[in-house]
Formats: structure tokens, C-alpha cells, sequence
């Protein structure tokens, strides 16, 4: 890439002069798309909201921070963070690095904030689970993760896991954290503070692994991109992410940080110059006090190198000792690199002057783009004839997009700091919000804390790209319905957002008519159910030889509860079974396969479910009643339907007898199979009461009763089928099964 015409001469106008070569790559990179989001921005520019009383930094920053309720109508003083990256072109290159420091830089967006990262999330999208090279893309961003996240001590407890054949070329790899702060005198921002202030630099040492990544991201995949490219892509070091952690905490303990940036897109460029941008600030920095593991390295180099496990901190000139110190403890590299100013952004390299500019212009100047699109079509109605019903039900079942998902979560640590509550496996996890740094070693190193607030964490990650390709407006809504519903099963109430919000090439007309379509989907059900999207990040480009992606709008939703206990999935035994928001079965809306793993299956289209008509009363009902003494399990629908969700429901010592007779609602595949979002399964001891919680917010049907057999069966308008425990698992297990 380089800057196009129009940029260069936009640069030129406000420079007055032609940019010095360090300038051109600055600009270059944070106006591409990645960073400055010129083609997403003007959709999702108001189209978000991110207020309510809980949220405390919204967009903008490195992170979002939200208040925890206080359990009396109010908030607390303990604040969680959260945010979401995407690391998916690194992660076709290199998939082991790619994801590993996707997960490394959004760890450190999370202290650079002030918190200390307590739960990971991984979404994770390949193309068709056939194919040898989507294998081996998903084996290497697995151990990638896994990697990382268990050097580092930070458990990945949720995610979802999704094939589509359009992810061929173009894997995505989103992944969100959770931190915690448990004092609001702890909260640091990404906004310099004070000119005179120092500029200091604490981590790893620079080299030239990553340059242009910023740019890189901002383009599509060429057919040599796996070697062409590999200079791109950041190679991590857990083992110094886990001591900048600590240290992290350290420093925030003794009050020394005015602000902090961690460094990631456009390097060491990009987050000092966003920094003292935010708050219209200068900065004069002197590159060659940067701490580097290369010779000769340019002033460019210094400037855009993406090492990884770096953060950028201001700090006041009494205090620079003490940041040494604390550096030189954990043996981290740390420099002194320049200091705040009410000037121009200045960088200086060997006595030359290689950079002056105005941060402000250089961080929000890029013009937007005014991209034409079109409005994807609705999908007509092309049902697959003569399905046999078991044939369908293996098929659907054995799926690898409704497959366990054991083989990829087994891999990762989710108990490591002793937090997680529900595991992953389940709609969400379920984590115990511990203050963390409440007790610290003689070292100085968090122990996680051991004082108990009483709020329970539930966390949900994912989106289908099913749905979002056959319908992407309301695609994206049931996303939203869906994650929200995952946390209300679990007896959470939504409480925060973040968005992951992938697509092609928006300069393809199609292509950003869909991408536009999923934004306004999902703020507009985020809107319904009154979730503020507090942040997030756009990637585009994400388009190679073999087509554009789905798109594909990754929610990750937090939502809390009083206690850290939970109904599980499983089921036990001993209670009716109730489908919660059964429209196609005791409302007005009529059944539909549209979006469905039956249709990706089989060959066929469909229009898209309708979902539940009070989407808010109803995820509000669902967590009450999940929270009920009478309530045994709770299991949200999405991904393959009842059939799915009722199979993943049976244990070795819990089975269901279901039978539904409705020939005048549906056919026994649109009733079995079709995948509308907002439903639960709830095994109950009262029956009664979960109708009453329903009354005028959502249809309930009797499902049937569960019972202590281990085997399903389900008999849908005469069509029956019965499996036990041992054959759902067989069906189940093709990730072991294929892996192995």
C-alpha cells in the first residue's frame, strides 16, 4: 500500500510541504482502514448506542469501562473492562502467531486501562471443516490461543467456534477479554494527561517483526499471501506479556501512570500519537532512545515495528525512577522515549527531524469514504424434498458447526484463577467476580484477590454466519437476541456489549450493502433490549481469491447476577420440559428453515425466522425464572434448532421424552430443525409458575417430560427417532473423531 493521490494531497495542503518518508508511512497506516475505519465509521457513527449509568468510558479508547451493580438498584465501585480485536489476516499467514498475539494485544488494551485481565473469549470462523487447509488453519489458531492465554494465567472460558465455505481464504479470529477494577482511583485512560509529562516506554525490546500490519489488514488477501506476507505478522513472547501484567499492576498500585497505550497497530507511531491526539496534544520523541534487539534499525522501523508485549505510559518526571525500578524488577525493558507537549507530534532520529506533524490531523484526519451499496435480496423459499428424518437429524446434529466443541475449549486453561463457575460448554460462562490485586505477594505479584462481592460474571461470544449470509439485517439482530438470551439462561441480565464487526471489501457494492445491513441489525436489537454497545472494532478486506467473507458481526456480552451458581445445561431428570418463545408452535408466526445447519445441509433456502415480538421482556423473564429453585436445567436454542439443543441436553443418566403434534404448524423438519433465536428449554418443577412469569411476553409449549432413561426421544407430527446418550456423543464427537 501507499497513500492514494487524494490522501497525499490532502497531507500536502496541511503540511504545506511533501511528507518526509516516516510521515508518508505514519499517514499511510493510521489512514488505512484498519485504524481509521473510513468505510465503517460512517455506518456506525450513531447507530451504536453506548450510554447508560453503568458505563463509565465508552468508545474511543482501549478498552470500555463498566460499573458492576451494586445489588441495590445502583453501582458499585468495582469496574470491569471490556474489548474485542480482530487478528484474522495474521492468523491466514501465520495461524499460530496470528492468534497468539491477537490474544497478547488485547490483553494489553485491557491494562492499559488498569485492570487485570480475568476472562477471554475466542470466536473463531473457518471455511468448510472438510478441506485439509481449514484444519489446518484451525489446529494452528487453537494452539495459538491456548498458547498464550495459558502462559499468561488468563483462562478463555467462552467462544463459539463456526464453518461457512466463504472462510476459505479469509479465516477470522476475534477474540474479547474481561478485566477488573476494583478501585475507581485505579482507572487509567489512553489520554495524555499533562504537557512536560514523560513518555515512557516499558516491555519487550523493538525489532522489525510487524511492520505495516496496520496496512496490511487493510487489503485483500493475495494468493501468495502465506509467504509474501509473513513479514507482517507479530511474533509474541507470553512469558514477558505474564511480567508486563504484573508489573502492570504494580505500577497502577503506586499510582505512577498519567495514561497508557499499548502498542499494537502502527507500533510505537500509532500509540503515542493517539495519545496526546485525544487530548489535542504534542509529543517530542526521540527514536533512538528506544530500546531495540536489531542493528541499524531506520527511523520508519522504530516508528511502525509492531513488537509485541510494549506499552507506551505517560508518566510525571519524579516518578520516571520508580517506573525503572519496577521494570528493571520484572526484567522489562524501559525507556525514556520523549515527553508531552502543547506542540506538533515531533520524532526525531540521530539529530534529523523525521516527523512533525499535527497529531490531532494525524490520528482523526483521514476523510471518510462514501462507498456505494447494495441491498442484499431476500431469500426465497427452496425447501429440500424427501429428507429422510433420521438421515436429517444425524446430519444436523453431527454437524462440526453444531458439533461439541470439547476438542477446541479442552485445549485452553478456564479454571486458572479460580474464578470460572460454569465451564465452557454450556450457552455461557459463568465467572466469580473476586477483586483482583486485594492481596498481593512479597513480589509484588496479583493474586488474583480473595475478597467475594457476590456478582456472578456471565460472558457469551459468537455470531452464525448462516444466518448474517442468508439474511444479514436480521441475521445480526437474532446474534444480538441470541448472546443475550445466553446469559439470560444462565439467570444473568445483560449488562454491556462490545462488537466485533467483520466484512469484505467494502468497495464492492454487494458486499457493503450486507456489511451496512449487519451493523444496523445489531444496534437496533442491542437498542431493544437496552445493552449498550460500549466499544468494538471493524475489519474489512477480509477477502481473498476465493471470494468475500459472510459478514460477520461478533457480539461479546457480559451480563451479571447475584451468586455465582447457575442451572446447567444437562438435564436432570426430574421435571417437565417447556420451549419458552415457541411462536411457530403457540403463536402467530409460521416456521422457517431460513439461515438453518438443515439447509447447509440439504441444499436450500428459506426466509428468515421471525423472532419473539418483546425481545427485552422476554430475556428479562428469562433470567428470573432461570434464577427459580424449580428450575432444573436451561438450555437457549440457536444453532441447529430444537434438535440440537435438546440432544445436548441428554446425559448418560438423564434422557427427555418429547412429542410435538402440530401438522398444522409446520412440517416435522421446519419444527425440529428451524433455528429462530430467543427460544430456551426449561426443565422445571413448576410448570406452572414459568407460565405465569411468560404471560404476555412469550408463548410456552410443553415439550414433554425428562426422565432418568439417558436416551432422547422425540416424536414431531408422527415422524419419531430415539437416540441415547452414548450414540448423540458418537454424532458429537467429530472433532476427536476427525483430529485425533
Amino acid at each position: 500500500m501507499s497513500l492514494s493521490d487524494a490522501d497525499h494531497d490532502l497531507v500536502v495542503a496541511e503540511l504545506g510541504r511533501e511528507p518526509t518518508p516516516a510521515e508518508a508511512a505514519l499517514f499511510e497506516n493510521l489512514w488505512s482502514e484498519h485504524c481509521a475505519y473510513r468505510s465503517s465509521r460512517p455506518l456506525y457513527t450513531g447507530a451504536f448506542d453506548p450510554s447508560g449509568d453503568q458505563v463509565i468510558v465508552g468508545f474511543g479508547d482501549d478498552a470500555a469501562v463498566v460499573a458492576l451493580p451494586d445489588g441495590h438498584g445502583g453501582n458499585s465501585d468495582t469496574y470491569i473492562t471490556l474489548g474485542i480485536e480482530s487478528h484474522n489476516h495474521p492468523s491466514y499467514v501465520d495461524p499460530f502467531d496470528g492468534a497468539a498475539t491477537g490474544v497478547g494485544g488485547i490483553v494489553r488494551d485491557t491494562l492499559s486501562m488498569g485492570a487485570y485481565p480475568i476472562a477471554l473469549a475466542d470466536s473463531l470462523y473457518f471455511g468448510d471443516f472438510e478441506r485439509e487447509h481449514s484444519r489446518y488453519l484451525m489446529e494452528g489458531v487453537v494452539e495459538g490461543i491456548s498458547h498464550y492465554g495459558n502462559c499468561i494465567g488468563v483462562p478463555t472460558v467462552t467462544g463459539s467456534t463456526a464453518f461457512h465455505d466463504d472462510y476459505e481464504g479469509n479465516p477470522l479470529v476475534n477474540v474479547a477479554c474481561i478485566g477488573l477494577i476494583d478501585d475507581p482511583e485505579r482507572m487509567v485512560t489512553a489520554e495524555a494527561q499533562e504537557p512536560g509529562n514523560k513518555l515512557v516506554l516499558v516491555g519487550n525490546s523493538t525489532g522489525r517483526d510487524g511492520l505495516g500490519g496496520a496496512s496490511f489488514a487493510s487489503e485483500d488477501l493475495a494468493e501468495d499471501a502465506e509467504t509474501e506476507d509473513r513479514p507482517a505478522v507479530q511474533v509474541g513472547d507470553p512469558y514477558t506479556e505474564k511480567l508486563l501484567i504484573e508489573a502492570n499492576e504494580q505500577l497502577v498500585d503506586e499510582d505512577l501512570i498519567e495514561s497508557a497505550r499499548d502498542l499494537g497497530a502502527a507500533g510505537l507511531g500509532g500509540a503515542s500519537s493517539e495519545m496526546v491526539a485525544k487530548a489535542r496534544l504534542g509529543a517530542d520523541i526521540e527514536l533512538s532512545n528506544v530500546h531495540e534487539r536489531e542493528p541499524n534499525m531506520n527511523a520508519m522501523e522504530y516508528l511502525l515495528a509492531e513488537s509485541q508485549e510494549r506499552m507506551c505510559y505517560e508518566v510525571e518526571p519524579e516518578n520516571v525512577d520508580r517506573v525503572r525500578e519496577i521494570a528493571d524488577r520484572f526484567d522489562l525493558g524501559c525507556s525514556v522515549i520523549g515527553e508531552v507537549t502543547d506542540g506538533n507530534y515531533r520524532c526525531t532520529f540521530e539529530g534529523e527531524t523525521v516527523v512533525d506533524v499535527d497529531a490531532h490531523f494525524l490520528g482523526e484526519g483521514a476523510p471518510m469514504n462514501d462507498l456505494p451499496m447494495v441491498e442484499p435480496a431476500e431469500q426465497e423459499r427452496d425447501l429440500p424434498e424427501d429428507v429422510d428424518f433420521t438421515e436429517a437429524f444425524e446430519a444436523v446434529v453431527g454437524s462440526p458447526n453444531t458439533a461439541s466443541k470439547r476438542w477446541v475449549y479442552r485445549q485452553y486453561d478456564h479454571e486458572v484463577q479460580v474464578r470460572t463457575s460454569m465451564l465452557p460448554g454450556d450457552d455461557a460462562a459463568v465467572l466469580a467476580v473476586r477483586e483482583a490485586g486485594s492481596e498481593r505477594s512479597d513480589e509484588g505479584q496479583s493474586s488474583g484477590g480473595n475478597r467475594e462481592t457476590g456478582v456472578g460474571l456471565a460472558f457469551s461470544s459468537g455470531a452464525d454466519p448462516n444466518w448474517t449470509d442468508a439474511a444479514p439485517y436480521e441475521g445480526a439482530r437474532a446474534v444480538a437476541l441470541e448472546n443475550a438470551t445466553n446469559v439470560a439462561a444462565k439467570g444473568a441480565e445483560p449488562l454491556a456489549a462490545v462488537d466485533c464487526l467483520n466484512g469484505g471489501n467494502p468497495e464492492k457494492p454487494e458486499v457493503y450493502g450486507a456489511f451496512s445491513d449487519i451493523v444496523d441489525g445489531l444496534a437496533d436489537m442491542c437498542s431493544t433490549l437496552d445493552v449498550p454497545v460500549v466499544g468494538g472494532n471493524v475489519s474489512l478486506y477480509n477477502d481473498s481469491v476465493a471470494g468475500p467473507i459472510p459478514p460477520t458481526p461478533t457480539l461479546a456480552l457480559a451480563g451479571t447476577k447475584q451468586g455465582y451458581d447457575a442451572p446447567p445445561m444437562g438435564l436432570s431428570g426430574e421435571g417437565t420440559l417447556l420451549l419458552v418463545a415457541a411462536r411457530a408452535l403457540e403463536g402467530d408466526a409460521e416456521p422457517r428453515l431460513g439461515g438453518s445447519e438443515y439447509l447447509a445441509q440439504f441444499d436450500g433456502t428459506d426466509r428468515f425466522p421471525e423472532l419473539p415480538a418483546d425481545p427485552a421482556g422476554l430475556v428479562a423473564t428469562i433470567a428470573d425464572v432461570a434464577n427459580e429453585e424449580s428450575t432444573l436445567a436451561t438450555h437457549d436454542l440457536s444453532h441447529g434448532g430444537l434438535a440440537v439443543g435438546l440432544a445436548e441436553m441428554v446425559t448418560e443418566d438423564a434422557g427427555a421424552d418429547v412429542t410435538i403434534d402440530a401438522p398444522n404448524k409446520g412440517s416435522a423438519a421446519e419444527l425440529l430443525f428451524g433455528e429462530q433465536a430467543g427460544r430456551v428449554v426449561v426443565e422445571t418443577t413448576d410448570s406452572q409458575a414459568v407460565r405465569q412469569a411468560f404471560d404476555g411476553v412469550a408463548p410456552v409449549y410443553e415439550l414433554g417430560e425428562a426422565d432418568d432413561s439417558g436416551t432422547l426421544d422425540v416424536t414431531v407430527n408422527g415422524e419419531s427417532l430415539a437416540y441415547d446418550a452414548a450414540a448423540i456423543a458418537e454424532l458429537r464427537d467429530v472433532f476427536e473423531r476427525e483430529l485425533a
